[in-house]
């Protein structure tokens, strides 16, 4: 079992920036790739960003390319979203979750567990 807790959402307007966080417990952090999803009211669940194990390669929707940003820190066990640039568009609650599958990456169902999600919403 793994346990996700997201952090970091809230209000901001259009063109700010906002960190969120995603700590992971209960087994081995480095054993998972690591992604971001976000919904929108009325939308499915989307792909944002994923990253793998070690970090070196990440993975991005095309709406987000170029203004956001996920890493992680194993040391912590922690994966973060900066996004910069905020649009409107991305409001939403933005979820983390952990894949051991390695293809994927990019569909909700390749993911085993879920964090509770945090709200972000940017005010035109």
């Amino acid at each position: 079992q793994v346990q996700l807790v997201e952090s970091g959402g809230g209000l901001v307007q259009a063109g700010g920036s906002l960190r969120l966080s995603c700590a992971a417990s209960g087994r081995t952090f480095s054993n998972y790739i690591m992604g971001w999803f976000r919904q929108a009211p009325g939308k499915e669940r989307e792909f944002v960003a994923a990253i793998g194990r070690s970090g070196g390669s990440t993975y991005y929707a095309d709406s987000v390319k170029g203004r956001f940003t996920i890493s992680r820190d194993s040391a912590k066990n922690t994966v973060y979203l900066q996004m910069n640039s905020l649009k409107p568009e991305d409001t939403a609650v933005y979820y983390c979750a952990v894949t051991v599958r390695g293809w994927g990456l990019r569909i909700v169902e390749s993911y085993d567990y879920w964090g509770q999600g945090t709200q972000v919403t940017v005010s035109s």
